[in-house]
């Protein structure tokens, strides 16, 4: 169908440090936790264009993208200037069933088999202990150790959570539907302009078959759930550290052999209770992204969009990283960046960001920031990630919910003036 303009006038870490990386446990007699803080995962891209190239295909060619895509142009009130992009979905202008899109995603489970062992850190130096031997990281089995009852297999937890099925969403007292997350963020982030009957952006949740990995002893390894002990209560399960660049070649490499992915659909690669470290695994100062989401070349005209993300329980990483806290952040950035291209005034000092960037990825200012817990229908607690909304980035007033920048309220008013 043909696109109306629209107009309105894309994971997270720590240094390793002993004292500044664990949390108190609740009482003085319980051992504390140790606590790892996300890292940003760097750039993962795969051509020697320029963003601006990639943005000049990508819009020349919007029209017949497989991707339900939108275009917007969007005056800034924070710099003066024009922005444009693309965003999956429709826009926020249509009304009636026109203004429903949906987007088939595609969880890939990786059953991550480890040959070396990490036995113990060095709490001042972040460096683990290795010795030889085997362990799997393998989402599609029954976890029982970082499970209680008979809910406790991975990648069913991942396609029964609120990313990809229906929930009812309140954000500060108003009902935004019964639907998935993202589409409900998506929702309240243009809440002024919706047609609130029909407006959706859904997730059509697949889940493929599994992938098996042997990872090589230089690309990870397998932390056992004591190997900070005994000063600090052990994790419930082992801990995969899997070098994210070996990771990433193992994604692109099933973006070609995996039946139905093209670049319609999004690609979800899951691993659990595994951190994707930048560098050599086993020292933790490169301890750890969780997820990231990228684009690979498949012809001269089109990208394909894909995203590995961890679903992690273990207790290795902060509570606000847990379960789908970690997609939640990714999907929301696929749906507003699918490309990588859209370009936004500066911004940062917040979330994971300690410098500044100029791009439309809607977790990077809330990185450690949870929305309300969400109760699945199967009994199961799921974290998510708050998320900004549009207006944020290029400044008030408000399109969302409440006047609001973000969908818990975390932010009240726009990333200010350009960051310098």
């Amino acid at each position: 169908m043909p696109r109306k303009s629209f107009a309105i006038a894309a994971s997270i870490a720590t240094l390793f440090c002993a004292s500044a990386t664990f949390a108190l446990g609740q009482s003085a007699e319980t051992k504390r936790h140790h606590r790892i803080h996300l890292k940003p995962a760097p750039p993962m891209m795969h051509d020697s264009m320029t963003k601006e190239e990639r943005r000049s295909i990508v819009t020349a060619n919007s029209s017949s993208s497989l991707l339900p895509v939108w275009s917007y142009q969007s005056f800034s009130s924070r710099d003066g200037n024009l922005y444009e992009g693309l965003i999956v979905g429709r826009n926020p202008n249509e009304r009636g069933s026109d203004a429903s899109a949906t987007v088939t995603a595609q969880v890939i489970p990786i059953i991550l088999k480890f040959h070396t062992l990490g036995t113990s850190v060095n709490l001042n130096t972040g460096i683990i202990t290795t010795k030889g031997g085997n362990a799997s990281a393998d989402p599609t089995v029954a976890d029982t150790g970082c499970f209680a009852g008979s809910n406790n297999v991975p990648v069913q937890l991942m396609a029964q959570s609120p990313i990809l099925n229906n929930a009812d969403f309140n954000f500060g007292g108003t009902d935004v539907g019964t639907t998935q997350y993202v589409d409900a963020v998506q929702r309240a982030s243009f809440w002024n302009l919706i047609d609130k009957n029909n407006y959706h952006v859904r997730f059509n949740g697949k889940v493929l078959a599994p992938i098996v990995v042997d990872v090589p002893a230089k690309s990870g390894l397998s932390l056992g759930k004591d190997a900070f002990g005994p000063q600090f209560a052990p994790m419930c399960s082992n801990e995969g550290l899997v070098d994210i660049n070996f990771l990433d070649n193992v994604a692109v490499n099933a973006l070609f052999t995996e039946p139905g992915v093209n670049p319609g659909t999004f690609p979800m690669f899951m691993i659990y209770n595994s951190g994707m470290s930048i560098g050599d695994p086993t020292n933790l100062g490169n301890c750890c992204a969780g997820g990231y989401h990228s684009i690979y070349p498949v012809d001269p005209i089109t990208f394909q969009a894909y995203s590995p993300f961890d679903f992690d329980v273990s207790g290795f990483f902060v509570p606000s990283a847990n379960d789908t806290a970690i997609v939640s952040h990714e999907a929301g950035e696929f749906i507003n960046d699918p490309y990588i291209t859209n370009n936004t005034p500066a911004w940062g000092h917040t979330g994971q960001v300690g410098g500044c960037q100029g791009d439309l990825e809607v977790g990077d200012p809330l990185t450690g920031t949870e929305a309300p817990r969400i109760v699945g229908k199967n009994g199961f607690t799921y974290h998510l990630q708050e998320l900004a909304f549009f207006s944020w980035f290029f400044g008030n007033p408000s399109t969302g919910l409440h006047g609001w920048d973000s969908n818990n309220g975390s932010f009240l008013t726009d990333a200010g003036p350009v960051c310098q």
